[in-house]
């Protein structure tokens, strides 16, 4: 009586049982999504960086690779994404009961959350159909879309679709932009190393991120690795060439480096301005060479590592360019994690005595030359008297020296001479766009710019006199190639005359051959400029050669000041240091000027210097010195920098 009791009300539970997990399953399949939108893919358009080499900078949107097949990949992808996230795949069904019996026994066991139970059918189904909620309903629809899958896809035909659909952070989807995104090479050519990095990215993709955490990667490779030996993907040995790789071949395994974000971000802003608004996938080409990059970031940091701290510098940074303005280098900061200003493109700093260049073209342009002679002496323009550094004056000098020692009251005594306003003029000429107010102070840099525009200007005097428009974009084309804009030569033309041009490289070299500059001195003719803002709030050089003109600040971005940082020190430092390994292989030329041939050198100084102003003769020419001219330079020594200070007391005035 027992067993038919048992029996019947069994019996009664079974079909009770299986009428609810009809009801379930009728709740769960009635709002199923539409599967013929398998292929289709919504995402945000993807624009993916070049460097001017082709190599990747950085990708932003949602990219996805080529779809490929598992025989078009490196056999190690499949191999650890199966040894880590579904053993038992060609032996289930799309739902695995060993599997789900083992992930609850571990987490039970560990007393965390280890592992999970979704195959990779599962998975495929939950990220192309499904949202991420967690829920009964959502579970029981991942269930029958897995059975769908298995039942209209063959095995092979869904891993495909899961390796070229699942996420790999960054807004990467697919293992083949996966692979292009962290190690700029296809799927095909994916090392096992590479591999196990990937694969390890499913569990967590930020956290194990090759380009965040290459460490927390690198560790999580190698779980990878042992899970692939416990599958028998590979032998002992395998494993252990891969996890000590040393020399080129571990070098090649490293993911790349981290994008130059600060010159991407800057990229990324003008593309809307060359081809409008559009939903396409982009490919933009840049002009950004990615080991002067490097260099740049490195040497800016180092610099400021060691000595900003004691000198109270906290940020600065670098933009190099080519004679017609291509960007090969542009650093907006120290960390562009902590900080993403860019200090480079934005920031509103005073140029000091670096703004002094447009005060001599102008002079220049209005028939004074470097051997024309001034009184460098105490001056006042109504209540205002700017000092020389260390209240130090040379008497009689000419405008090489002036320059090259960046005497304040000589640079004034100019500006009145040719007009404040044309000294504006001059300025917007050449590519500052930034408001300046034609007053005496414009002489001495206290009108705000950026660091983009002030070594574009620059970039002037190294292009024959030919205004340069810094600029980062030479192409951007669709994914399939299709071009959208290409650039073709464009400037602004001729802003400043031959002989002016001649003359302002003349004078800047003297300021790195002897001047404020010459701890910039370097392999090859090179001419600049230093400059120091009021109080020493920033620090400037700008400098040039015959292939690359570059600027460098230093500063706070509280504008607090620092502790006597002139252009001559911290800014000529990083300057010296970059443009001399960014030129390595690069073999030395003259600075190009107008008309033909090349400026190799300027000449020292004949003048000795006076503490007080006085008659002194003073003569120079661009011959290289001989053996008198070397003595006084060497009696001459250091050079003074060029901050100035303001004091309210009267001083002597100067005839004008």
């Amino acid at each position: 009586t027992l067993f038919w009791f048992s029996l019947k009300w069994g019996a009664v539970g079974a079909i009770w049982t299986g009428f609810a997990a009809l009801l379930f399953l009728g709740w769960c399949a009635y709002d199923l999504p539409d599967v013929s939108t398998l292929n289709d893919i919504k995402r945000r358009p993807s624009i993916t960086l070049l460097a001017n080499d082709g190599s990747l900078i950085t990708s932003y949107g949602d990219l996805y690779g080529e779809f490929v097949h598992l025989d078009q990949m490196s056999p190690y992808l499949p191999q650890a994404v199966l040894a880590t996230e579904d053993r038992r795949f060609y032996h289930h069904y799309g739902i695995d009961p060993i599997g789900l019996l083992r992930a609850l026994y571990v987490n039970v066991t560990s007393g965390d959350l280890v592992q999970g139970g979704s195959t990779i059918t599962q998975q495929l189904a939950k990220n192309v159909f499904l949202t991420p909620e967690r829920s009964l309903h959502r579970k029981g629809q991942e269930l029958l879309l897995s059975f769908w899958l298995e039942h209209t896809f063959t095995k092979n035909q869904i891993l495909e679709l899961y390796l070229n659909r699942v996420y790999f952070g960054s807004g990467t989807y697919g293992v083949d932009a996966a692979a292009r995104r962290y190690f700029g090479r296809p799927a095909k050519d994916v090392t096992l190393l590479q591999a196990a990095m990937l694969a390890g990215m499913l569990k967590a993709p930020s956290r194990y991120n090759p380009a965040v955490d290459p460490i927390a990667s690198a560790t999580r490779a190698g779980v990878v690795i042992d899970a692939m030996v416990d599958a028998g993907f590979l032998t002992e040995e395998q494993a252990q060439q891969a996890g000590t790789q040393s020399g080129e071949a571990a070098e090649d395994n490293q993911p790349l480096p981290p994008a130059a974000r600060y010159f991407a971000d800057w990229a990324l802003d003008q593309v809307s301005s060359y081809i409008g608004i559009t939903n396409a996938d982009l490919v933009v080409q840049t002009t950004l060479d990615p080991r002067m990059q490097g260099i740049a970031e490195r040497d800016l940091t180092a610099v400021l590592a060691k000595d900003g701290p004691k000198q109270r510098a906290g940020e600065g940074a670098l933009v190099a360019l080519t004679p017609d303005g291509a960007v090969r280098a542009l650093v907006g900061g120290v960390d562009y994690k902590q900080s993403q200003y860019n200090r480079a493109t934005q920031a509103m700093r005073q140029p000091g005595s670096s703004f002094k260049a447009f005060v001599y073209l102008a002079a220049f342009e209005a028939g004074l030359t470097p051997e024309a002679e001034f009184v460098d002496a105490p001056i006042s323009i109504g209540k205002w008297s700017p000092d020389n550094y260390n209240d130090k004056y040379y008497g009689q000098v000419t405008l090489r020296e002036a320059f090259a020692r960046s005497l304040n009251s000589v640079a004034v005594q100019l500006a009145q001479r040719v007009r404040p306003a044309q000294v504006v003029e001059t300025a917007k000429r050449l590519g500052i766009d930034t408001p300046m107010k034609p007053d005496a102070s414009i002489a001495l840099g206290t009108s705000e710019t950026t660091v983009l525009e002030m070594t574009g200007a620059y970039a002037t005097f190294a292009n024959k006199g030919q205004g340069v428009l810094p600029y980062g974009i030479t192409k951007i084309s669709t994914r399939d190639g299709q071009v959208l804009y290409q650039r073709e030569g464009s400037g602004l033309g001729t802003v400043a005359s031959p002989t002016a041009v001649r003359e302002m490289v003349d004078v800047m070299s003297a300021t790195v051959a002897w001047g404020t500059g010459k701890g910039a001195q370097i392999d090859r003719p090179a001419a600049g400029k230093t400059g120091t803002s009021q109080n020493y709030h920033d620090a400037w050089f700008i400098g040039l050669t015959g292939q690359l003109v570059t600027g460098v600040w230093v500063g706070n971005d509280d504008n607090s000041p620092m502790n006597k940082v002139t252009g001559g020190s911290l800014p000529v430092n990083i300057w010296h240091d970059f443009m001399l390994e960014a030129l390595q292989g690069t073999p030395p030329a003259p600075i190009p000027l107008p008309g033909g041939g090349g400026l190799m050198a300027a000449g020292p100084p004949l003048a000795l210097p006076g503490a007080t102003a006085g008659p002194a003769t003073s003569t120079a020419s661009n011959d290289e010195p001989g053996l008198l001219d070397r003595l006084v330079k060497s009696i001459l020594g250091g050079s003074e920098d060029d901050s100035g200070t303001v004091h309210p007391q009267s001083a002597v005035q100067q005839p004008l």
